[in-house]
């Protein structure tokens, strides 16, 4: 190999190397491992979702395996973490102060009636894992799904969703449906961007231009599935001590995530 060659592999690896690092410093910036107690008992646990990928159909950074592996950690833990200092400051909710890693492979996701999932566009079930979240869905548990954009991004997650509930339909929802007015009245939404709108100053990503909020029940009308579709609410929170991350944005995020908790919680 010429020097030329070996050069520019270092400079190539150097710069995956650097990459990964500050992807791993932004997530954990202020919220790595800490004192705080992970067995206390409160009436809400911030649950997210661990899932498998399939990487054959994964696209873009999904084609690099870490982050394809850990895609449902984008994010995590500093969002989850301002979330919950949020949650505490603007509401009673007796929470846990730390977050809830749960995974399909065991019953245990039971014991979290909510949870948080995102970059569902590379999520993959086994049957039987698509059966555990079916059963959890339909016996009173609450999934909110965030961070996926555009066309191609919608139809791997509903590949996934349609092995967990392939009969129930997705609907948009309207500003007047009771999720949007559980502790906040929500009525003029708009599409929250992630942090990348700091740069390009676009709220889109992919092919996203519209933001949807949709969403799937059950039998009695009860969201069980709350979509955030061509938008980054984690971001917002990840992002919301960031001076240069527009307050619009986070507040709204901020309300949108606090009805949809107090909508899981009383229904």
């Amino acid at each position: 190999m010429k020097f030329s060659q070996i050069a520019l592999l270092l400079v190539a690896v150097t710069s995956c190397c650097v990459g990964l690092r500050a992807y791993q410093r932004t997530a954990d910036f202020g919220f790595g491992n800490d004192d705080s107690p992970s067995n206390v008992k409160a009436e809400f646990y911030w649950s997210r979702l661990a899932y498998t990928t399939n990487l054959e159909n994964s696209t873009g950074y999904g084609r690099w395996s870490y982050w394809s592996r850990f895609a449902w950690s984008r994010d995590y833990p500093k969002a989850d973490r301002q979330f919950l200092i949020a949650m505490h400051r603007l509401t009673r909710i007796d929470g846990r102060p730390t977050e809830q890693v749960v995974t399909l492979d065991s019953d245990e996701i039971f014991n979290y009636p909510w949870i948080y999932a995102v970059q569902v566009q590379m999520w993959s079930f086994t049957d039987a894992e698509a059966k555990r979240l079916r059963e959890y869905l339909l016996k009173g548990g609450f999934l909110m799904v965030d961070d996926f954009h555009g066309t191609e991004d919608w139809e791997n997650f509903m590949n996934g969703m349609r092995q967990v509930l392939p009969d129930r339909p997705v609907e948009d929802l309207q500003s007047g449906d009771e999720i949007f007015h559980t502790l906040y009245d929500v009525d003029d939404k708009m599409q929250i961007p992630g942090e990348q709108w700091i740069r390009t100053g676009r709220t889109y990503e992919k092919d996203g231009y519209q933001p949807k909020w949709r969403a799937i029940r059950d039998d009695k009308g009860r969201i069980i599935v709350a979509i955030c579709h061509n938008m980054h609410l984690g971001d917002a929170w990840e992002w919301a001590d960031d001076p240069d991350y527009p307050e619009t944005f986070a507040s709204m995020a901020f309300r949108v995530g606090l009805d949809y908790i107090l909508y899981g919680m009383t229904h």
